[in-house]
Formats: structure tokens, sequence, C-alpha cells
């Protein structure tokens, strides 16, 4: 009977002592942070209300969340300011580094070519004949022209940015009539992946009429 009680005793100290201790750690933080805080927080409030007896424990806990999330607010801006200047550190070395800065400086603008921004001036993936008639280039539609050059040229024409392969950062504009830009149904991106492979990465394509035998 006393081993039972023992037990029971036992387990419930073990039920209890995460409350005790949260309740613990809490008044703690209340009591040491919104007690000695609590009058730099609310300076702009009279210290009457402030030592009222039935609303310390109201102002304790205000301070205690004020100060809180102001700490957690410079950690955060700590933390970005911090990694920004690593950050530029780190590309500063790069930089620096023989036959390193050329790898970085290209695949860093490879991304920031394609980068969300960017790609969204890419319309269309087209092909066209270029450089001569009988050969065929992949590139991207940018826009339709208008103003001066679609005066002088007397029609549409449209604008088509030819990139190069395998460092798509450069590359050619080509202004063409609209009937010969022929557009394709791959997107954006695996247009880019063709091309910065080189042709290897080929995306799959089934024509339009297979699609719809294959739903019927």
């Amino acid at each position: 009977m006393l081993a039972s009680f023992r037990r029971a005793f036992f387990s419930g100290v073990v039920l209890l002592a995460p409350l005790g201790i949260t309740f613990f750690v809490f008044n703690w933080l209340v009591l040491k942070i919104g007690g000695s805080f609590k009058n730099k927080v609310f300076f702009f409030l009279p210290r009457e209300i402030l030592s009222d007896p039935q609303m310390e424990l109201f102002w304790n806990i205000t301070a205690t969340i004020i100060v809180v999330c102001l700490i957690t607010l410079l950690g955060f801006l700590s933390r970005y300011f911090v990694a920004k200047y690593l950050w530029s550190i780190g590309e500063r070395i790069l930089h620096n580094l023989p036959v390193v800065n050329t790898v970085y400086t290209s695949v860093k603008q490879i991304i920031d070519t394609f980068s969300s921004e960017n790609r969204a001036v890419f319309q269309k993936v087209v092909i066209i004949q270029f450089p001569r008639e009988g050969s065929y280039a992949m590139g991207f539609l940018t826009s339709r022209s208008k103003g001066e050059i679609r005066n002088k040229t007397e029609k549409p024409m449209q604008n088509v940015f030819v990139p190069t392969t395998p460092n798509p950062t450069s590359g050619f504009l080509v202004m063409l009539p609209e009937d010969e830009v022929k557009e394709l149904d791959m997107s954006v991106g695996e247009g880019m992946k063709f091309i910065i492979s080189g042709g290897a990465v080929v995306p799959d394509w089934k024509p339009a009429n297979a699609l719809s035998n294959e739903a019927n």
C-alpha cells in the first residue's frame, strides 16, 4: 500500500513538473524583465498607475512582451545585416581567386539573366533562320517592334533575343517579320535548359493532334 502511494505520488510529480517549471520560468521572466523595464517602457505613464498593486501583474506582463519582441526584432536585423556583410566578404574573396572568379562570375551572370524578373521579358520560345537561311537558332520573343523601326520597315516585326551557348548572358537581337518567326510549345524554362545544355537537354513534346487522339 505504501509502495502504491509512493508510485502515485511520483507519477503526480512527473505530470506537474513541466507545468511547475513553465510557471517558474514565466514568473521569473515577468518579475525580472517586466519588473526591471516596466518604468522604462512605460515612462510616459504616471508612477501611480504603474505602482497600482491590482495592475502590477498586467504592466509586468505587457513590459515583458514588449522587451521580448524588441530583442527578437534586434536579432532578426542583426542576422540580416551580418549575413549580408559576410556574403559581401565571400563574394570579394571569390572575385580575387584566379580561375574560380571566372566560373563564379559566369554562373552569377547566368542566374541574374534568367532570374524571375528577367524571365518575364521573354514571352515565348521561338525558332528562326539564323545566322543564314536554311540554318535554325532558338531564341526568345521579347516584344513586337514599334515606333520608328515599325515605321521604317513598313511591316510588323518581332524582336527575338538569340542567346549564345553555353553562356546565354550574351547574344544577338534579331528583328524579323512575323511570318519568319515560329513559336514553340515549350516553356521559357525548358528553352533555357536546352540552350544552356548546348542542346543536350531536349524537353518532351507531343503534337496537339496526338493529345486529342489519346483523349478520344
